[in-house]
């Protein structure tokens, strides 16, 4: 059988920082080659990902996850180093522990302890991703792109995103809200600050529409999810001077929000209040989108239920079933099944000295065994 903890060591010790592979895709590979899984590289542009499934029965329940990881930051504020993978007071060190190498040993651990006792009765699979925590372009989008194409069937899916919060279990994330960047730059024209008649000075035109912006209350919130919200994330003019009107003004905004709106209603509004705010100001504005995401819900039923009843069977916790935080890759993945989020501890994820306790490791392996062993005996039974 394969040791979560071994194999948590051996990935974080392959930097994988988005787009690079480093090797972390291969170690993965190998130990699911050895598990008897087909395994299939693919690659688009920059990115390596793996497909890997072992049977061909129905249903086919799928593992995702992501082997690149962010930048470590200044290496010398580690404790160790963060590609070291040390092992200290039962803590295992390193960029990736949480978020979430350690999670797709454990997975890859638990498969092996089931197949041990036998084989299930539909088949297992696995879709890795070094494309999660960069664009997210080339990677689960395109892959789970490609599987549609080619007719495959994913019946449900588990992410291991590093989703529990205080402790193993205590949540699992079973929707995510959309996500929506936009670029606006106000074009004005340079002149003398003595003689603003002969300018047009794009600031106050920029910060009235931003103001705008932010002063609408998107919604009340959601049944399952809290109120969307708009943020201004920068303002850039770049004037070195203190006696000229600047000629441009720049301004990026994020809008994360519920299923009460989509990417291209929220879009329409942003393009209606672009043009006003140009036709009020006599000054170009141009605008950018882009909708990395739409919000989704994977709706109450026997998965989400199976899922929390292992917590509690295997953990003695009782799981939240929560659409906070941030976007993940089963944004991608819910146009093919009913996908959720079930990983270590996420309170050290993308900080200095990320870690990941050898026992929560562990036990995040026994609790992916036993849900695969429910699955099978129960959701495949019944399909």
């Amino acid at each position: 059988m394969i040791d979560p903890v071994d194999l948590a060591q051996a990935l974080i010790r392959r930097p994988s920082v988005t787009p690079a592979d480093a090797g972390a895709l291969g170690l993965v590979e190998q130990a699911l080659s050895g598990l008897g899984f087909t395994c299939r590289r693919l690659r688009f542009g920059e990115v390596e990902n793996l497909y890997a499934r072992r049977g061909s029965a129905s249903p086919n329940l799928c593992f995702a996850g992501h082997t690149d990881v962010v930048p470590p930051g200044d290496t010398e504020a580690w404790t160790s180093a963060p590609f070291g993978g040390v092992i200290e007071d039962g803590v295992l060190w390193g960029r990736g522990a949480a978020d979430m190498k350690g999670a797709i040993a454990a997975w890859t651990a638990a498969v092996s302890r089931v197949l041990e006792a036998g084989e299930p009765r539909g088949s297992l699979s696995l879709l890795i991703t070094g494309d999660e925590e960069g664009p997210a372009v080339d990677g689960t989008k395109k892959v789970v792109e490609l599987l549609q194409r080619e007719g495959e069937a994913i019946d449900h899916c588990v992410v291991g995103e590093p989703t529990s919060s205080a402790r193993l279990g205590d949540m699992i994330k079973v929707g995510r809200r959309g996500s929506l960047n936009a670029w606006i730059t106000v074009e004005g024209r340079q002149g003398h600050v003595a003689y603003p008649d002969r300018g047009l000075n794009p600031i106050p035109v920029l910060i009235e529409l931003l103001a705008r912006l932010k002063a609408r209350r998107l919604d009340e919130g959601h049944p399952a999810f809290q109120p969307s919200n708009l943020e201004v994330t920068t303002v850039d003019v770049g004037n070195p001077a203190t006696n000229v009107i600047p000629a441009e003004a720049r301004a990026r905004l994020n809008i994360r929000f519920n299923p009460t709106h989509t990417g291209a209603a929220l879009s329409e509004w942003l393009e209606a209040e672009r043009a006003e705010a140009e036709a009020e100001s006599g000054a170009r504005i141009r605008l950018e989108i882009a909708v990395p995401g739409e919000a989704f819900l994977t709706e109450p039923g026997p998965f989400t239920a199976l899922a929390a009843e292992v917590v509690e069977e295997v953990l003695g916790v009782t799981a939240e079933l929560s659409t906070t935080g941030g976007s993940s890759d089963a944004r991608f993945i819910r146009a093919m099944c009913p996908v959720l989020e079930l990983g270590l501890v996420g309170a050290s994820m993308h900080q200095v000295d990320e870690c990941a306790p050898v026992a929560e490791i562990e036990a995040l392996t026994g609790l992916y065994a036993r849900l695969i062993e429910r699955y099978f005996n129960s959701l495949a039974a019944g399909a």
